[in-house]
């Protein structure tokens, strides 16, 4: 689903119109991007969690010569899904 998917979705169930919609999911995301750019963790209860992980440097390899190089230390975005949302989804391909 992209986000002009979304935002139609969300108009045609909440009853708006989709300029409003896409201003409410613009705000959603908005919100989200600044807790996780503070370092909060987001908690959707029954979807899943959204953190920033740090991982320290360390050496690796330059596939194409195999020459090893520093790699610096990053923060990355992780998900962890819900348990409710794996069970939804195992139970719809079973």
């Amino acid at each position: 689903m992209t986000r002009s998917e979304l935002i139609d979705v969300f108009a045609e169930r909440a009853g708006l119109s989709n300029h409003v919609a896409e201003g409410i999911v613009d705000c959603f995301f908005d919100s989200m991007t600044d807790a996780m750019l503070a370092g909060d963790r987001i908690e959707i209860r029954g979807f899943g969690n959204f953190e920033v992980r740090e991982y320290g440097s360390y050496t690796g390899r330059n596939p194409k010569t195999g020459e090893p190089s520093q790699v610096a230390p990053k923060k990355l975005p992780f998900f962890k899904v819900g348990k409710e949302l794996k069970e939804m989804v195992k139970s719809s391909i079973e």
